[in-house]
């Protein structure tokens, strides 16, 4: 554990934890503040005054969710070359940079730079997500109680990030030119960049070196790497020069499926061949569970920056006393949400802890999924309201973000600490490249279901939201009906 003698804490916590914090708050508030702008920009007309891509809501729906699910799968790469090559800190560096680039890339007013600055961002964010998230956790010892609280402190981070994001690059994006919107995200960036400079000596030695192995290994791995970057680098330059067209609905599909059958062939090499003790596979039974439950409850949870934006934008009064709100605005009600409700989460489960009540790890994230079904039921009312007289009121979509981010806090900072504290030691950083995978198909089924959701209008709604509802009161049950099979094993076991 790597404290500095310059300060004791970080609101009880160690120091280094205000670098990360800043950190991924400045990072959150420049993918937050694009991502909100995504989708409206590229179904915006391109005869507009505000002009966008001009794309159908199949296809801009199916782009944002093979974009979020690549965000999150480069993150186990991102995590591999840390893990072997690089050192967490400097692969958050080198993210962090490469994001900014990105962002600013997407300031210029060209279709091909567009989707460059997404590919920039997406392999930022690769070699940033997962590897921060790795070195919170390595500030704190195995048995210290206050990691699944730092975690939580952590994810008030992120919160605040994108509600920076959603309200600077929202209100640029939609009222002064998209592109502006994209380089606030920029410049935010930037200065996390900065500061991530400034303060990085106060993380001392956790997350700065890489796993120890021979010079010849890791010689042979760099020259691997090297080759598979060359490699990826010439794919993309095909793609962007328009050599291969690609229909970005049929990708997507195929993307989830790839990213589900690479997820599943990874926990079956850990658990077979990664030569893990037995306490190790018990473990990883626990966190394949929790895998499941977090890529189901994304599918919904992105649905914020596509189906959701979009009903926000189409079928929802943003009048206010006659200053007519930007659409992004209404999603930064999730931050603040989160920002309200996470110390009185993070106090509840200390509370629990104390008593020993604290509910298991499939209980917590049941709980998530059954809010995540209210959240549906909400908007389902909603849908059959505006079906009679649209626009709606903005309400609808708050209670929905409302029960959405109560779900949230129960599985997501939960999920994080649980890969933190139960993952092999040995693969820390891919673990948690692997517990983003899990938000990588959850964001490319987002696309899927955003689609279909949104490709007639609200007559096409109902249907999709509806199976929504059904699944995550299934899988919720599931988890409640494992929690009890994994506790009367664990009472056997003892």
């Amino acid at each position: 554990m790597a404290e500095s003698s310059e300060a004791q804490s970080f609101f009880g916590h160690p120091i280094g934890m205000r670098t990360l914090f800043l950190t991924e708050m400045w990072e959150r508030m420049s993918y937050y503040g694009m991502r909100a702008l995504l989708v409206l920009f590229m179904t915006s007309a391109i005869t507009a005054e505000n002009a966008g891509l001009g794309l159908s809501q199949l296809d801009a729906q199916a782009i944002y969710g093979v974009y979020v699910g690549f965000v999150y799968f480069m993150v186990v790469p991102g995590g591999w070359l840390a893990d072997n090559l690089l050192g967490h800190q400097r692969a958050v560096l080198y993210g962090a940079c490469i994001i900014a680039l990105g962002h600013l890339t997407l300031a210029i007013p060209l279709t091909q730079t567009f989707f460059l600055g997404l590919i920039f961002v997406v392999l930022g964010t690769g070699l940033l997500k997962g590897n921060i998230s790795t070195i919170v956790g390595q500030l704190y010892s195995d048995t210290d109680p206050r990691r699944e609280a730092g975690f939580t402190v952590f994810y008030m981070s992120i919160n605040i990030g994108s509600t920076l994001g959603f309200a600077i690059c929202g209100y640029l994006g939609e009222n002064v030119g998209w592109h502006w919107g994209f380089g606030a995200a920029g410049v935010g960036m930037l200065l996390g960049v900065y500061q991530y400079i400034r303060w990085r000596h106060l993380l001392g030695d956790a997350g700065a070196q890489p796993v120890a192995m021979s010079a010849a290994r890791r010689s042979r791995l760099t020259q691997i790497s090297s080759i598979v970057g060359v490699a990826f680098v010439l794919v993309l330059l095909v793609l962007l020069f328009g050599l291969i067209e690609i229909d970005p609905r049929p990708f997507a599909e195929n993307f989830a499926i790839m990213l589900t059958i690479f997820a599943a062939a990874y926990f079956v090499y850990l658990f077979a061949f990664a030569k893990l003790t037995s306490e190790e596979r018990r473990n990883l039974v626990l966190l394949l569970l929790l895998f499941v439950a977090a890529a189901a409850f994304w599918s919904g949870f992105d649905q914020s920056g596509g189906s959701l934006n979009i009903f926000a934008r189409d079928y929802t009064d943003l009048n206010f006393f006659g200053f007519t709100a930007p659409v992004a605005w209404v999603q930064f009600v999730n931050p603040i949400f989160v920002v309200t409700f996470a110390p009185m989460f993070a106090a509840f489960w200390m509370y629990l802890g104390k008593r020993n009540l604290d509910p298991s790890l499939p209980l917590k994230f049941a709980l998530g999924t059954f809010l995540m079904g209210l959240s549906f039921v909400v908007m389902l009312a909603a849908v059959a309201i505006a079906m009679e007289a649209a626009p709606i009121g903005v309400r609808w979509l708050l209670l929905t973000y409302l029960l959405q981010t109560w779900g949230e806090l129960a599985l997501s900072p939960i999920g994080l600490a649980a890969f933190s504290r139960y993952s092999p030691k040995r693969y820390a950083g891919q673990m948690f490249g692997l517990w983003f995978l899990a938000s990588a198909i959850g964001g490319v089924l987002a696309g899927l279901l955003g689609g279909d959701a949104m490709n007639d209008g609200l007559d096409s709604m109902p249907a999709v939201f509806g199976s929504m509802v059904q699944y995550y009161f299934a899988l919720g049950i599931l988890l409640v009906i494992a929690a009890y099979f994994l506790r009367a094993k664990a009472r056997s076991s003892d």
